[in-house]
């Protein structure tokens, strides 16, 4: 029977009832903390974002941030919201001072949004202004006001303290991970030079900007010194290293766009087209690119991006009275970098030598290259590898950020995930037994190998992340030595040849339980011996305990349960301060001797962890 649709089923939501319904258009995913993009962070990058605008109107130089348990506190020394509109700033959609662009020329924070979605997604919020001595403190929990307090005769600093805790509801089970954190406050402050970053008591400042970011960022010494250029409203970074593929770095308005843009794109083709010019030599773009590591950051007025969540700029003009931003990164560069170049004639020659390096390889593997595709494309006519989503037969763009691909082992395993999976959104690649280690090889191999080729040419990175197919590249193999194995073999093909793609967090290893704890009126799914203790107390009987050995002994019925609403992850994260090149050595090469004492070392500490 067709529902009935009639006045009773027209409603009319409250700001705070639509955000909390419809969180996805105000924070993208909600998530639990363990990805960089999760909601949580986008919480606290909302409100930094406010935070940010005040330095960059010139209003104070220093930012304090903290995170205790669940409890988030930022506290800026910027002029503080005007105190009889600090009630309507976080509670009334499209409210705010950035509608005036002479007050918030260059502002992140745009529509007035998103301090509202941090109040209306926390269970406890609140928010003080301090303006030259008097201050109001509004309390809200989920968006609706609880209390205010006023004060006067402070001697307390000009700003405003946002303190929030985020709702469990909404966030299941969440947690802060400080190294995400870090990172973000980090990369702030290096696309705002002199701004002060206190967090948790540890102080991060850049006077170098972007230098200071390739320099932070690098796992090993560039080939040349970094070419720095700065202007007004615009910085560029740029280097060559020795590594596979392209690593990018790109902000507006001290905003990083994870996703790149329009200033992106400009700088990537300019650089080519500089670079032509100069050496007066048609050189093939991916030979000029390969292998570097560079940052952009500009400045624009009345930015617009693609979400809410600030990450891909859309512009295509710096301001309504300024040049397209492909004019003005154009004619910075086509200056600045040109004559960089001639002024420096040893920096320019080794530019010349990697370019010409990696024309060398490039045609070296042409011909392989050829026959792969060809290979690739025929096998994907009968393809039993890969059992793609509806995302990608429809063509269904939008919807690409919620696809992920399971990389599996064996029939069995395959068969399980692909019989459970959601085919909307969920492919499956199965290998056949283990992958080759690749460590220490050229990039011939990934066109010489059929597993690489055929996964390379599923996951669409031959050339880049552009257009990578899927958002989750995810490691779905048995929990014991022969999965261990090949997840290192693909962590390592993935570092060795694309390592964008793990540094910009597409990489999870799927997490399938141990243990199935179960009475005749409930069943839990253990990750844990602890897990599995506590289970068996909660029944109170004797229950049935199923000791699961590989994912081809879980049933499809069973498997839906653990790839579904609550699949859990675990990224494939890269620390800062380690070098993927020594990593790999230590880990994947053949110092049998030194690893051996180290795994055998690390086992006794385990033990005596767990005595």
């Amino acid at each position: 029977m067709t529902p009935k649709y009639d006045e009773g089923t027209i409603r009319t939501l409250d700001w705070q009832e639509h955000i909390r319904k419809r969180p996805g258009m105000y924070i993208g995913k909600l998530g639990d903390g363990s990805a960089a993009d999760d909601g949580i962070y986008v919480l606290l990058k909302e409100v930094l974002d406010n935070s940010i605008d005040e330095f960059m109107m010139g209003f104070g130089k220093k930012i304090t941030v903290g995170i205790d348990n669940d409890r988030v506190f930022i506290r800026d020394y910027g002029r503080g919201i005007p105190l009889g509109k600090l009630v309507d700033v976080v509670s009334k959609m499209n409210t705010g001072a950035k509608y005036d662009s002479k007050v918030f020329k260059k502002s992140v924070g745009l529509n007035g949004v998103g301090i509202k979605a941090v109040n209306a997604l926390s269970i406890d919020f609140s928010i003080k202004a301090v303006r030259e001595g008097v201050a109001k403190e509004v309390f809200f929990s989920k968006g609706i006001k609880t209390g205010e307090k006023d004060y006067k005769g402070l001697d307390e600093e000009n700003g405003t303290i946002v303190s929030f805790i985020p709702d469990q509801l909404m966030f299941k089970k969440f947690r802060y991970k400080s190294d995400y954190v870090v990172n973000m406050l980090k990369n702030y402050t290096f696309s705002n030079s002199g701004l002060t970053i206190e967090f948790n008591g540890e102080k991060y400042i850049s006077r170098n900007g972007l230098r200071d970011l390739l320099e932070e960022n690098m796992d090993h010494d560039p080939i040349y010194p970094i070419i720095h250029l700065r202007g007004e409203d615009i910085e560029i970074a740029i280097t060559h290293g020795n590594q596979y593929g392209e690593d990018y770095y790109s902000f507006v308005n001290g905003q990083h766009t994870t996703q790149g843009g329009t200033h992106l794109q400009t700088f990537r083709e300019v650089l080519v087209k500089t670079v032509r010019e100069f050496y007066k030599k048609d050189f093939d773009p991916s030979d000029i690119r390969a292998s570097i590591v560079a940052a952009i950051s500009i400045k624009v007025e009345e930015p617009v991006f693609e979400s809410q969540t600030k990450t891909k700029l859309g512009s295509k003009d710096i301001g309504p009275d300024g040049p397209s931003v492909r004019a003005f990164i154009s004619n910075f560069m086509h200056k600045e970098l040109d004559n960089f170049l001639h002024k420096n004639p040893d920096t320019a020659e080794v530019l010349l030598r990697r370019i010409t390096e990696s024309e060398r390889e490039r045609k070296a593997i042409s011909g392989i290259k050829k026959l792969a595709k060809q290979r690739a494309k025929k096998a994907s006519l009968h393809n039993k590898k890969l059992r793609d989503c509806r995302v990608h037969f429809n063509g269904k763009k939008e919807r690409k950020d919620e696809s992920s691909i399971f990389i599996t082992e064996g029939d069995s395993a395959s068969g399980s995930i692909t019989k459970s999976r959601d085919v909307n959104t969920q492919a499956v690649f199965s290998l056949k037994g283990k992958p080759l280690n690749t460590f220490g090889l050229t990039k011939k191999v990934v066109y010489e190998n059929e597993e690489f080729n055929l996964l390379q040419a599923a996951l669409n990175i031959e050339d880049g992340l552009d257009d990578l197919r899927y958002n989750k590249v995810i490691i779905a193999t048995d929990a014991d030595v022969d999965g261990m194995h090949i997840r290192l073999l693909l962590i390592t093909f993935f570092l060795q040849f694309f390592p964008e793609l793990i540094k910009k967090g597409h990489v999870y290893i799927l997490q399938t339980p141990l243990f199935r704890v179960r009475n005749k009126k409930k069943t839990y799914y253990c990750y844990s011996d602890e897990e599995r203790e506590k289970a068996i107390k909660k029944l109170k009987s004797k229950p049935e305990i199923t000791r699961f050995k590989g994912l081809g002994e879980i049933s499809p019925d069973e498997f839906k349960h653990f790839i579904g609403e609550d699949i859990r992850l675990d990224p494939v994260v890269m620390k800062k301060h380690e070098s993927v090149s020594q990593m790999l050595e230590f880990y994947m090469g053949k110092n049998t001797p030194t690893r051996q004492e180290f795994i055998i070392d690390n086992l006794y500490v385990e033990k005596d962890e767990v005595a």
